[in-house]
């Protein structure tokens, strides 16, 4: 099994990967609440999971949720608090990426 990340450095990359999320959105014009930011930013958390153990997960969903709520879903970096979806959605992606996998082995 590969190494992981630790726990605090998991969150200090999450926090830099919704940042890099953020800005290369907005270029794109797709800095609003809408599926494709939703995407982008779950997308990361399942990326940054993978090289993180499960325990990271709430930080890294965590993470995720303060700059998509702060700026693609109310902007201007106001957090609001529209319910637990987003941010469980966030977690669980990091949470399924970091569970250790093991592939099945059909014996003859």
């Amino acid at each position: 099994m590969r190494d992981r990340l630790p726990v605090a450095l998991s969150g200090a990359t999450a926090l830099l990967l919704g940042a890099a999320t953020a800005l290369v959105l907005a270029p794109l014009g797709e800095l609003r609440g809408g599926w494709f930011a939703l995407t982008a930013f779950a997308a990361g958390c399942a990326a940054l999971g993978t090289r993180s153990r499960p325990v990271a997960a709430p930080f890294i969903g965590l993470a995720a949720w303060l700059f998509h709520n702060g700026f693609a879903e109310h902007r201007y970096a106001q957090l609001g608090w529209d319910g637990p979806g987003h941010l469980a959605l966030f977690t669980a992606s990091a949470l399924v990426a970091a569970l250790p996998w093991r592939r099945l082995r059909v014996h003859d």
